[in-house]
């Protein structure tokens, strides 16, 4: 018989679905292995012998390049995670900075965005841009497990926590073991990297600066370049000491925030007034993946507008929160003319060319006229032809989302 909190940790990792860990068992799986083995699984938990399996080891890609590694716990180390991950946070949660965004129920990075514009229309006009290095990969386990201890009572939590920790990433087939970090992918990493970095946090507020948190991104706010240097230099010095974390110098910095990105979003420089808009980084990879989703061969333009349009409605609930929004009118005129080049495309030849746009109402003279241009793709994509052919109601009707809305007079 499961407890409530466990029913309630079977139906979040259910939810969460996900790959498989080491043992192959999926999460549709995870029902049926419990009604023949929880009862042992259980007296094992409570007799502190239970071990946990190695993570499966993976890459995914990250958004500024190169890859992150990913471990993926067995569906039952996930449950298990997920239900102590439930008990310590209703407990820990409250007593973490109100500064502090990531991972935490109720909170969000727009929250933490929010919060960074109200620091920079405060009049603190330099960002100590903080990223940590490795952070997840470079957890000082002993240091971690002290932060616990102060706060668990129960010695077989904390040993499991520790198991947990060390249980080791399993690669090609092979078992190698964890002497530190908190390994990505696991219910349990948040809540113990929020631990973790709460010292931080309690650091910042007791010299009295303004800061956010969101993970392993911290965001200090200061009045002058001068100020921002030296708060760089104590917040390092106390991460080094304390924590044996290390900044990375390439990705940190003390500058003028609209200069500086933060989670995905920057800001108008204070002379414009302070507004979010989305940082240059992440349009560049929504154009990407925009170029990427549209070169894909051997697909009707049905199917590729359907995935389009999935990934754009996921991107807009991000960055929906932007508020220079002429980006929207841009990005929406730049991503029909896309679409207009591969239509462009699959008409492949002059005569259908000629046809089609005749079809869509084209002036036999103009559709001509433009059939038969040697110009290229992107140039005749804005062309008066195929801008009436493949007008805003065409897209509209193959389901293609648009996010800027004209102003009416």
């Amino acid at each position: 018989m499961l407890t409530e909190n466990m029913k309630k940790a079977l139906k979040q990792v259910q939810r969460n679905k996900g790959a498989p860990g080491p043992d192959g068992m999926t999460v549709k799986d995870l029902g049926a292995h419990l009604v023949d083995h929880w009862p042992a699984i259980r007296d094992q938990l409570l007799a502190d012998t239970y071990k946990p399996q190695p993570v499966r080891r993976v890459e995914i890609p990250k958004a500024s390049g190169g890859k992150r590694p990913l471990g993926i716990p067995a569906v039952i180390d996930r449950l298990i995670q997920q239900a102590i991950m439930q008990i310590l946070q209703a407990e820990w949660d409250p007593t973490f900075s109100e500064h502090s965004h990531g991972f935490r129920p109720g909170r969000s990075a727009h929250g933490a965005v929010k919060e960074a514009q109200a620091l920079i229309v405060a009049g603190n006009s330099v960002v100590v841009d903080i990223d940590l290095e490795k952070f997840f990969d470079r957890v000082n386990h002993d240091i971690l497990m002290g932060l616990a201890a102060r706060r668990v009572r129960d010695p077989r939590i904390l040993k499991l926590i520790r198991r947990y920790l060390t249980a080791g990433v399993m690669m090609d087939g092979l078992a190698a073991p964890t002497e530190e970090g908190v390994p990505q992918g696991g219910p349990l990493s948040p809540l113990l990297s929020n631990l973790m970095l709460d010292q931080l946090d309690k650091e910042l507020e007791k010299r009295g600066h303004h800061f956010v948190r969101y993970a392993d991104d911290a965001n200090i706010y200061v009045r002058s370049r001068r100020a921002g240097q030296r708060v760089m230099t104590n917040v390092e010095r106390f991460l080094s000491r304390k924590l044996k974390l290390r900044i990375n110098a390439e990705k940190s910095a003390v500058d003028f925030p609209h200069r500086r990105k933060f989670l995905g979003f920057s800001f108008t420089s204070a002379t414009k007034g302070t507004k979010r808009r989305i940082a240059p980084q992440a349009l560049a990879r929504m154009k990407q993946r925009v170029r990427k989703i549209t070169r894909r061969r051997g697909r009707s333009l049905e199917q590729t507008v359907t995935e389009l349009s999935a990934y754009l409605r996921g991107w807009h609930a991000y960055y929906g929160l932007c508020e220079t929004t002429k980006v929207f009118e841009v990005t929406d005129r730049w991503i029909r003319r896309r679409l207009r080049c591969l239509i462009w495309k699959h008409w492949k030849h002059g005569p259908r060319r000629y046809a089609e746009l005749c079809k869509r109402g084209v002036g036999k003279e103009l559709a001509a006229q433009t059939a038969g241009s040697h110009r290229g793709l992107w140039r005749l994509s804005n062309s008066k032809a195929l801008s009436f052919a493949l007008d805003n109601n065409f897209f509209k009707s193959l389901g293609l989302p648009v996010f800027w809305k004209p102003k009416t007079t």
